[in-house]
């Protein structure tokens, strides 16, 4: 199971009411990323686990396009500290290895790692961010954690084919033409979900698409011409990559828990009620 770290965390601060240790320490979104965690292991009771982080905001997709994701705020104050103590917990409590690569996001970790061990077992991703299903195969899916505790919405390839209609990997291309608002990519200016989606389903992939523009409409031919560069970088910003530079193996993930140390860190941390949840 690659658990999708920050995912996880930011859902837990906005799901769970302030609250801190004695010393003032807010510690909410890590009470909740781990009844989140715990949760997800009994559902699914992965054999090996390793949790994947951002590394900073800058990236490899900043260089590209120094727009990319300047429409999110600066994180709660209270979130900002237990960015490295949930890292903490994660190493200390449950000897999950955190990996994370300076000038990568945590999905191209994840892209690589799934592309790496689904050569030799089946791989979950936990997470809440759509953008990873298009690392689905026939050995890797994505377990979407929906609202509410224990709700997750499991896809494997056909699973999306029923619900969109196109493959994992034409979803990359159907992210190029329509953008993506919360990451601020453009796409292409008056092509939304349903537009691209008909065009991929139609012509294949991008490619298709730009060499049947004399069989589009005029209209939309007009869009995605006056917008080719910025349909091309978009698709360069949407790919999730499965070659980060990364040292991790395998049986470092091994899940073998030590109630003992995890009990110890859990009171450490004030997180009371939670020493006996594995």
């Amino acid at each position: 199971m690659l658990v999708d770290g920050m995912s996880l965390l930011f859902r837990g601060y906005y799901a769970m009411p302030s609250r801190r240790t004695s010393a003032g320490i807010p510690i909410n979104a890590i009470y909740q990323w781990i009844r989140y965690f715990h949760d997800a292991f009994q559902a699914f009771q992965p054999t090996h686990v390793v949790c994947c982080w951002d590394m900073g905001s800058k990236t490899f997709r900043t260089k590209l396009y120094d727009l990319y994701k300047a429409n999110r705020g600066e994180p709660p104050e209270d979130l900002i500290p237990q960015f490295e103590l949930i890292k903490e917990v994660v190493q200390d409590s449950f000897e999950i290895p955190n990996v994370g690569v300076v000038g990568y996001e945590a999905d191209d970790v994840i892209g690589t790692l799934s592309t790496k061990y689904s050569e030799v077992m089946d791989v979950l991703i936990l997470t809440g961010d759509h953008d990873n299903l298009q690392l689905l195969n026939e050995r890797v899916k994505v377990a979407i954690m929906k609202r509410g505790m224990g709700n997750y919405k499991v896809y494997c390839p056909d699973e999306l084919n029923v619900e969109k209609g196109i493959s994992p990997t034409q979803l990359i291309d159907v992210k190029a033409f329509m953008g993506d608002s919360s990451d601020n990519i453009p796409g292409v200016k008056g092509i939304g979900e349903v537009g691209a989606l008909r065009l991929i389903k139609q012509y294949h992939d991008l490619q298709g698409v730009l060499e049947n523009l004399d069989a589009l409409t005029p209209a939309m031919r007009k869009k995605i011409e006056g917008d080719l560069e910025m349909l091309h970088l978009s698709k360069d910003l949407v790919t999730i990559r499965c070659d980060v530079p990364l040292e991790h193996q395998m049986e470092d993930s091994f899940w073998k828990l030590n109630r003992e140390k995890m009990k110890n860190k859990f009171r450490e941390l004030e997180l009371g009620g939670l020493e006996d949840i594995f």
